[in-house]
């Protein structure tokens, strides 16, 4: 069986410390075969910010793919925000964006930020043609025995979350992943986890959310999802930081 853990919304500058204790706990302990880390590292893409979130990230025991959120941008720093965004994130440049492969299941990055848009709220998604794309040719080269997840900042679609993404461009681009065999996308950024199926064109996609790691928790407590797989099928665990039992998440019948 391949375990994947799927982190979000750490937001470092608001971290919860001792949520973030508890799941490198976990990880050290329980090994698993990934950390997929879906956006939003920091609070205001400030150096102290990035300097312990990278920390962070160096110190887990296991591969790592790192997802680009909106507030991993700068905020204050135009200049760094339009000509050299990603510029802080330099110390784990080979985790940023990275494909992993495992046994029985790919996960290939989508960009979902952007550094302007034509609306005020800079902070929602978008899915561009170029960045479609280049997940889609990613797509293309994974072997036919892989489950495809598919790793994001923002939902796709709207969940029945307390926040939102309005991702332009998502409903599209969740039809053209299906299409082209995508079993999953992972995302973050509503700080709530949820699972839903949807069904384009004959073909099931799961939208996965986590939760979020840091203070700003909305209506579960500080949480990861555990994603386990095997034999071509996967089920995913909401892990928890209080005194309930992880629970399977409930998923919408399609």
């Amino acid at each position: 069986m391949i375990r994947l853990f799927h982190v979000s919304d750490v937001h470092f500058g608001r971290e919860d410390t001792a949520a973030v204790a508890w799941f490198d706990a976990l990880v050290h302990a329980e090994r698993p075969d990934a950390v997929v880390m879906t956006g939003d590292l920091t609070m205001r893409a400030r150096r102290r910010e990035f300097d312990a979130g990278l920390h962070w990230l160096q110190r887990l025991p296991v591969p790592v793919t790192v997802e680009v959120g909106n507030h991993d941008l700068p905020y204050w720093n135009l200049f760094d925000r339009f000509f050299r965004p990603y510029r802080r994130m330099g110390k784990v440049e080979r985790m940023v964006e990275r494909p992993i492969d495992l046994p029985g299941v790919a996960i290939v990055p989508l960009v979902t930020t952007a550094r302007a848009q034509w609306r005020l709220n800079w902070s929602k998604g978008y899915v561009s043609r170029g960045a479609l794309r280049r997940t889609l040719d990613l797509i293309a080269a994974v072997p036919n025995d892989r489950l495809i997840f598919i790793a994001a900042h923002h939902p796709l679609i709207d969940a029945n979350t307390h926040a939102s993404a309005n991702t332009r461009g998502g409903a599209g681009a969740l039809d053209a992943l299906a299409a082209a065999g995508a079993d999953a996308v992972l995302t973050g950024h509503v700080h709530d986890p949820f699972d839903m199926a949807r069904e384009v064109d004959g073909q099931v996609v799961r939208m996965i959310g986590a939760g979020t790691l840091s203070e700003r928790t909305r209506t579960t407590p500080p949480s990861f999802n555990e994603i386990r797989i095997a034999d071509g099928r996967f089920e995913v665990v909401c892990r928890t930081m209080s005194s309930q039992p992880d629970a399977v998440l409930a998923r919408e019948r399609v």
